[in-house]
């Protein structure tokens, strides 16, 4: 098996961790609220990506040609584009945990993968142009939310908004990320991002819940399984992986997380989606590739 295999590999193993996520999350809110879950679990996923973060560091050999003011510059920037990114993280996964309570796990995971098409549609505010395949990208998305959300009386139910709000907000997000990954660590970012949504979860949880070691003992299997595995295994797969593949085919088979996310609500926690919310996920997912799918003179959106 070649290197690129083996890496596509490794993308379908993330999006599949990221999609059964989506369930640790559901059942996660039977036991804690929104906020103490993300705070749990994103203070989880800094301290797995500690030992991650020398590991990088002593096999690519970072660092080790590069001056002290190079170095120095490279760790602020990491430590301000992970605050920033952490920020941005906090609210996303705090509108994606409250709507998940509220709506089932595979609308959820289809209504947050829009972020791929709502991406290209906020860089026009950016000064970037948008293409006839983003136009369309986007009436196929809108199309898709109708069937998947969009109920008698033209009314959204509040968990699937609380879902794309959330996608709205991960859309920022990966902006922020693109505009800083370039000039720091993105191990050492990403762990300075999870610290920075943990701590704000955490104190959040203080304001707004009741946080025990009862509830988070009652939930350590969600907690453990969305810190380890969707945040540190899942990110540093990622990192692995799109060194040796297309940042368009990586895109392509993450975004496969929003159909694992359908099966494992489905094999998991027995959710059923009706034939007209499952038309909708298959039109959002269409809009998601569509989006993705690179132009001639540029390869697309892909993520960080």
């Amino acid at each position: 098996m070649n290197r690129r295999s083996r890496s596509n590999i490794m993308l379908v193993l993330t999006a599949f961790i990221w999609g059964v996520a989506f369930v640790a999350q559901s059942v996660g809110m039977d036991y804690v609220g929104p906020y103490t879950f993300n705070g749990a679990r994103f203070l989880i996923g800094g301290l797995v990506l500690i030992p991650c973060i020398f590991g990088f560091r002593y096999f690519n050999g970072t660092g080790r040609t590069m001056t002290r003011a190079a170095a120095a510059r490279k760790r602020n920037t990491g430590i301000i584009g992970g605050i920033c990114c952490g920020i941005c993280l906090c609210i996303a996964s705090a509108l994606q945990q409250i709507g998940i309570a509220q709506t089932t796990v595979g609308k959820a995971g289809f209504i947050t993968t829009l972020y791929i098409v709502i991406i290209p549609v906020l860089s026009i505010a950016l000064g970037k142009k948008a293409g006839l395949k983003v136009w369309v990208s986007v009436a196929i998305a809108v199309a898709g939310m109708y069937l998947l959300s969009i109920k008698e009386g033209f009314t959204m139910e509040k968990g699937d908004f609380m879902v794309l709000l959330c996608a709205v907000v991960f859309s920022i997000h990966i902006l922020v990320i693109d505009y800083f990954s370039p000039k720091a660590d993105g191990v050492f970012m990403s762990c300075i991002q999870f610290f920075t949504a943990g701590i704000i979860a955490i104190i959040m949880a203080f304001i707004k819940e009741t946080p025990t070691m009862e509830s988070l003992t009652a939930a350590w299997a969600p907690v453990l399984y969305a810190g380890i595995m969707s945040s540190g295994v899942g990110y540093t797969l990622q990192v692995v992986a799109q060194k040796d593949t297309d940042p368009v085919v990586a895109s392509l088979l993450l975004s496969l997380e929003s159909v694992f996310s359908v099966l494992a609500g489905w094999v998991i926690l027995h959710q059923v989606l009706s034939g007209r919310e499952l038309l909708g996920c298959v039109l959002v997912f269409c809009a998601v590739i569509l989006a993705q799918l690179p132009n001639r003179r540029s390869s697309g959106y892909g993520f960080i």
